[in-house]
């Protein structure tokens, strides 16, 4: 027998959550083919693995990566370094497609970039362009409610969609579908998103219905409103017949510290009927557009981006205000647009949202950011190496199931997230017992450590000390398609 590729003597995370297993991985052309004992066969390439880890390789379940996907390699070297193979893009309402732009979008969809960027008038131009100049890792893609109440509302969208606007969303959104894209997300928590009432929603989402596709959410409320928005996100669920995925679950402001003791409860609840699941990322701040609406004394904040004043990334707002003597409300008002990291969530709820049976592992991370959060650059192996290796939160074979096959399942990735003969060979050699992350809040742009190969379809994407390869060999993967 002869392969491609062998990787010998790895101690191999199935994605499964099965416990671990010693043997080789046969790869030939896109596909694992064999899983073993491999003594006896030849390949063009052997990696000795020497015992270390071999997983599939981890699924980001939460992306900001739309415009990332199309700029090569080194664009995407933030996630091949954490042995990231697939991104799912179009998250919280804001995707690349279906709408162009011709002056800068309002925020957050300049999260994406300015109007340069937005130039696909359909999610099949997005998707011929990424066959054309195909990026280095997978991309399974969303379409955001935010970019098609842009187009269908001429932009006037701080109000709610008539019942026409609303049926030229859902039209477009079951052309996006048609053409390969794997579900609908909205960010309700977002001034051009806020003022759409459920009804539009559900309305929109009726597209998903008859196409398979998956209504993924940046709830409208993660603060005092929690309950209520999960309630919300489970009627929509309900309402277009559609599974759910509840984005990067948290519970924010210090007056609401502990309530996941609340949320996951509901959750529970809504599981018994329909299908629900959520992401989450490893830290206890996140990171989105500035709104001065929003600052609050008691949530401390660092300057991610700023328009007017590029220089004062990754400075905190309260020294900026200060030495302007302003308020916060005025100091932020000065720096749009612009982004920022906020400190709003607790410990105790981020680790008990992971250790959830129904979580998987988002980054949230935003590549376009000058100072950007670390999550980014860490998030994966700060599961492995911080939460599963050192507290022990849940088991390494877990945390990868977390991170691959409950992805897969979840998003509906066929033949992916697993090792296993047959499925594609997306994976990632890692040393257990050194992984970690080392990006931080104050230099948030480094490699992760432990991190020793990154494969995607068969090719070699990242090597640790070497970085990104120039194979491009990602694909778009849409739900239930092989």
């Amino acid at each position: 027998m002869h392969c491609d590729l062998i990787i010998r003597d790895a101690t191999i995370f199935d994605g499964t959550g099965c416990a671990r297993t010693r043997g080789d991985v046969g790869v030939t052309g896109d596909r694992i083919t064999h899983v073993g004992d491999l003594g006896a066969a030849t390949a063009d390439r052997e990696v000795l693995a020497h015992g270390r880890a071999l997983a599939p390789g981890f699924i980001d379940a939460h992306t900001h990566d739309d415009r990332a996907v199309l700029c090569g390699p080194a664009c995407m070297l933030c996630k091949m370094s954490q042995g990231v193979t697939t991104v799912v893009v179009g998250n919280c309402g804001i995707s690349l497609s279906p709408t162009r732009m011709t002056k800068r979008p309002i925020p957050p969809l300049d999260l994406l970039g300015d109007e340069s960027w937005w130039v696909f008038g359909s999610f099949g131009e997005y998707a011929d362009r990424l066959a054309r100049e195909p990026a280095p890792v997978n991309t399974v893609a969303l379409i955001g409610h935010m970019s098609l109440r842009v187009e269908a509302m001429d932009g006037d969208v701080n109000r709610p969609a008539t019942d026409r606007e609303a049926a030229r969303m859902e039209q477009r959104l079951a052309e996006a579908l048609r053409e390969g894209a794997s579900g609908f997300s909205t960010g309700l928590y977002y001034p051009p998103n806020i003022m759409a009432p459920t009804d539009e929603v559900i309305a929109v989402a009726e597209a998903l219905r008859g196409a398979g596709g998956i209504y993924v959410t940046h709830m409208r409320d993660e603060g005092a409103g929690v309950l209520e928005s999960i309630e919300e996100t489970l009627r929509i669920g309900r309402a277009a017949g559609v599974p759910v995925v509840i984005s990067h679950h948290k519970c924010t402001q210090p007056e609401n510290f502990g309530r996941s003791i609340e949320t996951l409860p509901a959750i529970e609840r809504g599981a018994l009927n329909q299908k629900v699941d959520f992401d989450v990322y490893p830290y206890v701040a996140g990171s989105t557009v500035l709104i001065p609406d929003r600052v609050r004394e008691d949530v401390p904040c660092r300057i991610s981006w700023s328009i007017p004043h590029p220089e004062l990334a990754g400075r905190m707002l309260a020294d900026l205000a200060r030495g302007w003597n302003l308020s916060l409300h005025e100091a932020a008002e000065r720096l749009l647009p612009a982004g920022a990291i906020f400190f709003q969530m607790e410990e105790a709820d981020v680790r008990r949202i992971m250790a959830h049976p129904r979580s998987m592992i988002g980054s949230d991370g935003l590549p376009h950011d000058s100072f950007p959060h670390p999550r980014l650059w860490g998030t994966f192996p700060r599961v492995l190496g911080h939460y599963a290796r050192d507290l022990k939160l849940f088991s390494l074979e877990v945390a990868v199931a977390k991170m691959t096959g409950r992805c897969a399942e979840v998003f509906g990735l066929v033949d992916r997230g697993v090792i296993r003969a047959g499925a594609y060979a997306d994976l990632v050699l890692f040393d257990a017992e050194t992984v970690r992350d080392v990006a931080t809040f104050d230099d948030p742009i480094r490699p992760a450590e432990g991190i020793i190969e990154t494969w995607v379809n068969g090719q070699s994407a990242y090597v640790f000390g070497a970085g990104a390869t120039e194979a491009r060999a990602g694909r778009v993967v849409t739900r239930g398609r092989a």
